[in-house]
């Protein structure tokens, strides 16, 4: 798909220029002079790119860009603004305003047109996936012509240049999937290019495709040792060429993802800093004709608030200057994490050796004397920025190599611990079982020796009362008591091991019948206390029936001696729906319970009332929770001290029980 580019711009000659620039690019425009076209334009078509003067003859560019952020339509569009180098402010309010780039006048076409298309590249790259992109590079309009439908009706999109140097910046600027180039060119041949394109970080994974025309011996080995992947010979049979693309574009190496190294001959911007204007002019005229970007300041200050809003690829930086000098506007930058890796070339027109070390010691990476001639400054200019393309590369394999140690890392954690929590679960699982299975035999044991305890102490207490003493008689007695207090102990120990220990056997459950069933047995026991059951019919249940037995004893259980000193007292079997689900309830309008220790209310052993006055051994409701494990539900209470509690609880039926 071609991207629109909306050019607004009131001057004529500038607009042409762009249309001109942009199409023979393969972009489609839309020229305008005033914000208000701007606007129409913007109501009739979409634009991907958007090119915008600050100065315009009905508005502020700056304006007309807040609305084109504030847009759905336009808010993820690439905005590159134009305006004249003098109004550094205006820089500064549209690239903080939302504009991606910033290109002052008199710019450098080739610049725009590459950053445009770097920009528009960057925001479709979450879209669907373009066409493999081949370039040709030729100087045969014929063999060109006859190339490139047969690409195209292959499937790939074409590109296409007729000199070696043009083939290298376009290749910067489209980034091709595959390059075919002629071995003899005008200027710069066929070998050259592979070996810049393998020099250059950006494209050097980019497959090419040497051709020529020689039958000589040796041609395969000359072209392969230039870097070429392939090589074919113009007389062969397209479809072997379009065999040779398709195998070379199979072998080519997958971009890593959030891969941003730049090329050397993409778009570049360089910052000059000097008080001279003159000599500033003079710099920027030169570093253009190169294709630079060129950003002017004429103060450190100026120089250091434009780097907080724009990024750069090199800082030429005069060392004398009134105000902050080139020194310390150096130390400043390499001292700001954002910019420190930028190259620093300092300029000064002292001679002396010490102005020199003055420069590097304040954290420059180059110095050069100023003079008339800039071949030497832009050989400079140009080493350091490959100097800082290797670094980032190798800076950007090393992050790749840590992240993927880190990814390596982070699974080999990952799994230790999910083989330690599955060792830690079979161990604990295996305890418990050990556990539960000696509590049981202890349980057990204790109760014969428990047994003679008790049975003696009642031989004691009727054959030879008479023989005893009140307060031996009452040592008796409270030996007894004790020793049915720990029998009580033991069969709620067993009951509760019995509930961890039994095979779990799902069938439909009526607990309304046992509900009613051990209120029968609690009035028949003591017929004197006038409680009120609510038990609703058909409360049925899928779950064990013994188990829901043990429950219903222990919760009724509860809920009968806790009323046993209300006068009227009342005890509800009932059924509701609780976030989403059924839940079961029983509710007393007894003794009750403080909230703060709910929690605890659970716990074997966990007792919320004297023993004096109600007594208990604090085992029952966590038998509770065992069941209500055993079947994959959840319990929980609720009450207030004086005015009752209610117990809930849930059943699921959908799902098996595990053997806890």
């Amino acid at each position: 798909m071609t991207e629109t580019v909306l050019i607004v711009d009131d001057s004529l000659t500038v607009r042409m220029d762009l249309v001109e620039a942009f199409e023979e690019a393969g972009f489609q425009t839309r020229p305008c002079a005033t914000v208000a076209e701007a606007r129409q334009a913007l109501v009739d078509g979409e634009f991907g790119v958007v090119v915008l003067d600050v100065l315009l003859p009905d508005g502020h560019g700056v304006e007309l860009l807040r609305e084109l952020r504030a847009s759905p339509a336009t808010s993820a569009a690439a905005i590159l603004m134009l305006s004249t180098e003098a109004e550094v402010r205006d820089r500064i309010r549209g690239l903080q305003t939302g504009a991606d780039e910033y290109v002052g006048k008199p710019y450098e076409r080739g610049y725009l047109v590459a950053r445009a298309r770097e920009l528009s590249r960057a925001r479709r790259a979450d879209g669907a996936e373009e066409r493999p992109t081949i370039l040709v590079i030729d100087d045969s309009a014929t063999f060109r012509e006859e190339l490139r439908p047969a690409l195209e009706a292959a499937g790939y999109r074409v590109a296409t240049a007729t000199t070696g140097e043009d083939g290298l910046r376009m290749a910067a600027d489209r980034l091709p999937s595959a390059i075919i180039v002629d071995s003899v060119l005008p200027g710069v041949d066929g070998a050259t290019v592979i070996r810049h394109v393998r020099l250059d970080a950006a494209l050097r994974g980019v497959p090419c495709i040497l051709l020529t025309a020689s039958e000589e011996r040796g041609t395969e080995l000359r072209a392969l040792d230039a870097g070429a992947d392939t090589f074919v010979r113009k007389d062969e049979d397209m479809d072997v060429i379009l065999a040779r693309v398709a195998a070379i574009l199979r072998r080519a190496p997958t971009a890593i993802p959030g891969d941003t190294t730049a090329s050397l001959l993409g778009p570049k911007r360089i910052l000059a800093v000097d008080d001279s204007v003159t000599y500033l002019q003079e710099l920027a005229s030169t570093l253009r004709d190169d294709g630079y970007d060129v950003v002017l300041a004429r103060s450190g200050e100026e120089a250091l608030d434009l780097l907080a809003v724009q990024p750069v690829d090199c800082i030429l930086l005069d060392l004398m200057m009134p105000g902050l000098s080139g020194q310390e506007t150096c130390r400043r930058i390499k001292a700001a994490p954002i910019v420190r890796d930028v190259p620093v070339i300092m300029l000064t027109a002292l001679e002396d050796r010490s102005a020199m070390i003055d420069g590097l010691s304040a954290g420059a990476d180059d110095y050069v004397p100023k003079s008339g001639e800039f071949e030497v400054l832009r050989a400079r200019v140009r080493a350091q920025i490959r100097r800082k393309q290797f670094e980032e590369e190798n800076r950007r394999i090393r992050e790749e190599l840590l992240r993927r140690d880190f990814e390596m890392a982070e699974a080999r954690a990952a799994r230790e611990l999910a083989e330690t929590r599955v060792a830690l679960a079979s161990e604990l699982e295996r305890k418990n079982k050990e556990l539960e299975a000696f509590s049981y035999s202890v349980s057990h044991d204790l109760r014969v020796p428990l047994g003679s305890i008790d049975g003696f102490s009642q031989i004691l207490l009727e054959d030879y009362a008479d023989k005893l003493d009140a307060e031996g008689r009452e040592y008796l007695r409270h030996i007894r008591g004790s020793a049915l207090r720990m029998a009580e102990l033991i069969d709620d120990l067993l009951e509760l091991a019995r509930v961890g220990r039994a095979e779990l056997s799902r069938g439909p459950v009526d607990l309304s019948t046992s509900a009613r069933a051990i209120a029968d047995g609690f009035l028949r026991v003591d017929p004197e206390r006038k409680v009120v059951f609510d038990i609703p019919d058909s409360l049925i249940v899928d779950a064990d029936g013994r188990l829901m037995r043990v429950l219903l004893e222990n919760l009724l259980g509860n809920a009968w001696k806790f009323t046993s000193k209300v006068p009227e007292a009342r005890i509800e079997f009932g059924l509701i729906e609780w976030e989403g689900s059924k839940t079961f309830f029983i509710r007393d309008n007894g003794a009750g319970f403080d909230m703060t220790y709910a929690a605890k209310l659970f716990n074997p052993f966990q007792r919320l009332h004297g023993e004096d006055e109600f007594p208990g051994t604090g085992i029952g409701l966590a038998t509770v929770q065992r069941v209500v494990d055993r079947h994959g539900g959840r319990v929980w209470a609720e009450g207030a001290v004086g005015r009752g509690a209610t117990v809930f609880f849930t059943v699921p039926s959908n799902r098996s029980a595990s053997g806890r």
